[in-house]
């Protein structure tokens, strides 16, 4: 399905629709009124407060994936009023006021098309968000498996607030339509998207130059331990357990604080039973048990039949399992509450993780008090844009960055005006 103008019509119309855009929708609504960030603000306080109320938890139950009202429910502190208009303050205060050739105005790029991503429910709708509080029209090529949960909270909040509806477009739209994607991308004055190398590299190929390119690319996520015997490590396992390893700040692998084999096993005897009782919690019914306890098996079988001459020690739990692996690099888990263990001595941090540059995000930080100020700030020269306890790696905060930016900041531009010509 397509959705447009604040209604839903048919993938057969797309062509039709992409001419609407380009002769009279585009250029009716950028020579109108600029759309205002109160106007958006308001809309957005309605919606949370129907969401607030179980209204929408029909919606929620019939387009979003299991475990999507509670995700939600962890997010919805970031998208209430206050904490909205804390971000617009913060990321875009100070662009715009007196200059000593006249003023400097922030206005919207014009156009977005976000290639959405899939990865978490909510993300494509979440990323149209932004572009409305920036005063853009935004169309949202929407990821496969998205099952209705974008078109029906687009279609919300225009019911809302109808003056939203020339500023949402969203097309249910497989990737290999690259045809229509390129006239698509050829409307747009920035280009967001989503996902890992292989998506940003097509996007680099079909975006019309001009556009701005705005990468949200893939990342890598971890958990950092030093001095861990003794402490607490049940919200570490139950963050690789509840993230599932699916997200950018998932941690992929456990890095110790050593280069003694015999210390990373000892971890990972004492890690397994912690990591198995937050898998009995997380996975009630039999038929989730059943999948994960599919997910171990079948990673188990991959290290015997693809990394046998590697000599990797594996430790299989109930549900979930640790690899200990003898080198030191980041890379990506098992899925799924099977995580990989490495020793990482600090002394080769920053050699270390210097080969994922660019591919950093979060860094789960386990440690005695006196050293965590220490090993912050070796996390951030070697490149890690988040720093958090390991139980919050995958939480939003207020006022936070994205990877390292301020995402509004990338989707405005400044005009300068002078005062006298």
């Amino acid at each position: 399905m397509i959705f447009a103008n604040g209604e839903l019509r048919s993938d057969r119309e797309i062509n039709a629709v992409i001419a609407e855009l380009e002769v009279y929708d585009l250029p009716g609504t950028l020579s109108g009124p600029p759309l205002e960030a109160d106007t958006v603000l308001d809309a957005l306080e309605a919606l949370g407060a129907e969401l607030d109320s179980g209204a929408l938890d029909g919606l929620i139950a019939r387009y979003a994936p299991p475990g999507a009202r509670e995700e939600l429910a962890r997010v919805r502190p970031q998208i209430s009023r206050a904490a909205l208009e804390q971000r617009l303050a913060l990321e875009l205060g100070g662009l715009a006021g007196p200059r000593p050739f006249g003023r400097s105005e922030v206005r919207p790029l014009g156009v977005l098309l976000h290639i959405a991503p899939g990865n978490m429910a909510g993300l494509p709708a979440f990323t149209a968000v932004e572009g409305l509080l920036t005063g853009n029209i935004n169309l949202v090529k929407l990821p496969r498996g998205d099952q209705g949960l974008t078109l029906a909270v687009f279609q919300k909040l225009t019911e809302l607030e109808p003056r939203l509806a020339p500023y949402l477009y969203a097309f249910d739209l497989s990737s290999r339509y690259t045809g229509t994607i390129r006239a698509l991308a050829s409307l747009a004055d920035g280009i967001v998207t989503w996902g890992g190398d292989g998506a940003v590299s097509s996007m680099r190929g079909l975006a019309p130059p001009g556009a701005r390119l705005i990468e949200w690319g893939h990342r890598l996520s971890f958990a950092y331990l030093s001095g861990w015997e003794g402490m607490d490590l049940s919200t570490l396992a139950e963050h690789i357990v509840r993230t599932g390893g699916l997200l950018c700040s998932s941690c992929q692998v456990v890095f110790l604080d050593t280069d003694l084999l015999s210390v990373a096993e000892r971890f990972c005897k004492r890690f397994l039973p912690v990591l198995e009782k937050a898998a009995a919690s997380h996975y009630k019914t039999p038929g989730q048990a059943a999948q994960a306890a599919l997910y171990a098996r079948e990673t188990a079988l991959e290290q015997m039949v693809d990394r046998a001459e590697f000599d990797d020690l594996n430790f299989p739990g109930q549900n979930c399992s640790l690899t200990l692996r003898r080198d030191m690099n980041l890379e990506l888990s098992h899925l799924h509450g099977n995580v990989l263990v490495k020793r990482l001595p600090r002394q080769e941090l920053i050699p270390i993780l210097r080969r994922q540059r660019g591919r950093l995000q979060t860094a789960g930080l386990i440690c005695p008090e006196p050293e965590r100020e220490g090993l912050s700030a070796l996390l951030a020269r070697a490149g890690v844009n988040r720093i958090t306890a390991p139980g919050r790696m995958s939480d939003a905060f207020p006022c936070e960055a994205h990877d390292g930016e301020y995402p509004l900041r990338r989707y405005v531009r400044v005009v300068d005006l002078e005062n006298k010509f």
